[in-house]
């Protein structure tokens, strides 16, 4: 089932243009890439949103997560997705959003969402390349008390983060990954 949802997701992101081949900057240090991964299109599509969450909430729920969270603005729709879901299939997953930076008024907050500490969290993003926005989403959650119970991406670039995230001693899992060349596997 899960080889099935993650071939469907790699087609839609084909079929919608979410998941582009040619030559693109990236905004992360200059660097060129010979494909181009828009994981907010692919979730902010209707079938996109619900094939994704059908594939992550089995993930989530099986590493003992109690809620899922991200970082803003990649793991928003994912987030709100697999909660939704997670309510239909009656396996309550709240969702939490961590923010760039804590909100100017107001409460402050750095985290949205119904936070308690010691709860149990699966972090999620749309794609992992350094692990940057994944590791200060987890370093604010960790510092609200939250323990993490591993961490996911649709789309995991392989230019270090997922390695980095695994060397920091948290179990990573992605949907889809790029092979040395450039190619889009499902795993």
């Amino acid at each position: 089932m899960r080889n099935q949802l993650n071939t469907e997701i790699k087609e839609l992101a084909f079929e919608i243009g979410a998941l582009l081949y040619g030559s693109f900057n990236l905004s992360a240090g200059g660097k060129k890439s010979s494909f181009y991964f828009d994981g907010r299109m692919l979730t902010l599509d209707p079938k996109g949103s619900y094939l994704v969450a059908k594939a992550i909430l089995p993930l989530v729920a099986s590493s003992g997560a109690e809620a899922i969270a991200g970082p803003t603005l990649g793991a928003d729709p994912i987030v709100a997705a697999v909660s939704m879901l997670s309510h239909i299939e009656e396996n309550h997953i709240p969702g939490l959003i961590v923010r760039n930076q804590p909100k100017s008024h107001g409460t402050q907050k750095l985290i949205e969402g119904t936070l308690t500490p010691g709860l149990k969290v699966a972090v999620v993003d749309d794609t992992c390349s350094s692990g940057k926005s994944i590791f200060h989403a987890v370093a604010a959650l960790e510092k609200a008390g939250c323990e993490i119970t591993a961490i996911f991406s649709i789309l995991d670039r392989n230019e270090g983060g997922s390695e980095e995230i695994k060397k920091q001693g948290y179990k990573f899992d992605s949907l889809l990954f790029a092979t040395p060349e450039g190619e889009i596997i499902e795993r």
